[in-house]
């Protein structure tokens, strides 16, 4: 019986010691990154998110469209940073920031057709929340600047800091 005690006490240690506590800020969940620049499906996504974007028709439709699409990139240009492909990371992110712009159009829109919003603005205001919660953990794992080089070229600043403060500003700035 003694015997049974320790171990059920020594698993509960253990159990406490190795789980890591995570306080997220946002309730909201990202996707799963989906293919990845260079791949052959990438393209293939490309081609189909041009086919949905017309699929995904009035001011809801378009909403979840974008807002789908944003989350996505940002997972992308996130594992990119990851990884120091700092140039295609870039890209991502301003894609997500392209895609997250047109959002707040689309309720301001549905909010003037009169339609009810409440849980749309929750859902926007949490993804804006853990967008924003992603970027300042992304600023502070990559350089300020880094020096992009070409075969054959000159080199290009690339100012990452600043693109990503651009992108938490996007995401700050539109309210109902």
């Amino acid at each position: 019986m003694i015997r049974y005690y320790w171990i059920s006490l020594l698993t509960l240690v253990l159990f406490i010691f190795f789980s890591s506590v995570s306080f997220a800020q946002s309730d909201y969940v990202l996707p799963y990154p989906s293919s990845m620049p260079g791949s052959i499906f990438y393209k293939l996504n490309l081609i189909k998110e041009e086919i949905l974007k017309y699929w995904y028709f009035g001011d809801f439709g378009q909403f979840h469209f974008n807002l789908k699409q944003s989350d996505k990139y940002l997972v992308e240009a996130k594992t990119l940073f990851e990884y120091k492909q700092y140039l295609l990371a870039l890209l991502a992110l301003q894609k997500s920031d392209k895609y997250f712009g047109k959002i707040y159009p689309n309720l301001l829109s549905a909010k003037n057709k009169g339609k009810k919003l409440a849980e749309k603005e929750t859902i926007f205001k949490e993804a804006a929340k853990k967008h924003i919660e992603e970027l300042t953990k992304l600023k502070s794992s990559v350089p300020s600047v880094f020096a992009w080089t070409p075969e054959r070229e000159l080199p290009t600043n690339l100012k990452l800091w600043e693109s990503i403060d651009t992108s938490i500003l996007l995401r700050r700035a539109p309210r109902l």
